[in-house]
């Protein structure tokens, strides 16, 4: 199972299912409305374009569903703000652990980070060494270390099929993590 914390629009959920339709890809917002076209999309009848294996929960990050833990192998936030951004960069403590109890003991997660100093973010870093290292303890109390930190390319931007891709692909950082 693959899990998209955040997924907004749901268009990243619908790509994963369609590209591995053996894996369940589920997409998690505080935001129903932000989901429900996604959701009726996959919902579809399968002649009619349905995808049996995506799902949408709404959920805050600070509240995630307890019946998902230690369930993903892989856990996916792109271009998170507000709350969200503050987890995945060690800020929230509380998101970082809801987000890090969701991936499976050989789990994986990846971070599509792009704050700027513009946003007004009040102390977050915005370099990409900045947001490696602050995801770094953010998660390492769970038994996380980043494998990977590295600018973003434009296709990994493209295809995080992100609505925010245009505004951020300058600026974006990828940031893997595994469980040791």
């Amino acid at each position: 199972m693959t899990i998209d914390v955040g997924t907004g629009d749901g268009r990243a959920v619908l790509a994963a299912a369609l590209r591995e339709p053996d894996v369940l890809a589920l997409g998690l917002d505080a935001n129903a409305a932000a989901m429900v076209e996604a959701s009726r999309r996959a919902a579809r009848p399968a002649r009619k374009g349905g995808l049996e294996n995506a799902r949408f929960v709404l959920a805050a990050a600070e509240a995630l569903p307890p019946e998902l833990a230690a369930r993903a192998d892989l856990v996916t936030v792109r271009f998170p703000w507000g709350s969200l951004l503050r987890g995945c960069l060690g800020f929230d403590p509380l998101v970082a652990a809801g987000l890090g109890a969701l991936v499976a003991p050989d789990g994986a997660m990846e971070l599509l980070l792009a704050p700027a100093d513009r946003d007004g973010l009040d102390g977050l870093p915005t370099s990409a060494e900045g947001l490696a290292a602050a995801a770094a303890r953010a998660f390492e109390r769970d038994g996380f270390v980043v494998c990977e930190a590295r600018a973003a390319t434009f296709e990994e931007i493209d295809a995080s099929r992100s609505t925010w891709a245009r505004r951020l692909r300058r600026s974006a950082t990828l940031v893997r993590l595994a469980r040791r």
